[in-house]
């Protein structure tokens, strides 16, 4: 059974950049696409950004243009690059396949975004 590892958050001051990381137990990317969701303090957890077993990627309107995802077939690893934070990009942020498998969710890496 895979499983997925995040790292990469922080404390980042507004206008800030931080790169996540999603490193998977065993390849993933043959089976599905990806995705990186995120839950900020009382709200339900949305997705962020996608990325296909073709390499497409999709993301929600409010980080478009600031958000990239991207992946490494040989490490097994999925990206989140962010740039131009925001004070409402703060929440934990988890990786998963899209459609998200349930019993794959981790602890995600907590990012904040303050001042």
């Amino acid at each position: 059974q895979v499983q997925l590892v995040e790292s990469g958050g922080g404390l980042v001051q507004p206008g800030g950049s931080l790169r996540l990381s999603c490193a998977a137990s065993r390849s993933i990317f043959s089976i599905g696409a990806m995705g990186w969701y995120r839950q900020a303090p009382g709200k339900q957890r949305e997705l962020v950004a996608t990325i296909t077993s073709g390499a497409s990627t999709n993301y929600t309107d409010s980080v478009k243009g600031r958000f990239t995802i991207s992946r490494s077939i040989v490490k097994n690893t999925v990206y989140l690059q962010m740039n131009s934070l925001k004070p409402e990009d703060t929440a934990v942020y988890y990786c998963n396949y899209y459609p998200a498998i349930g019993h794959l969710w981790g602890q995600g890496t907590q990012v904040t975004v303050s001042s």
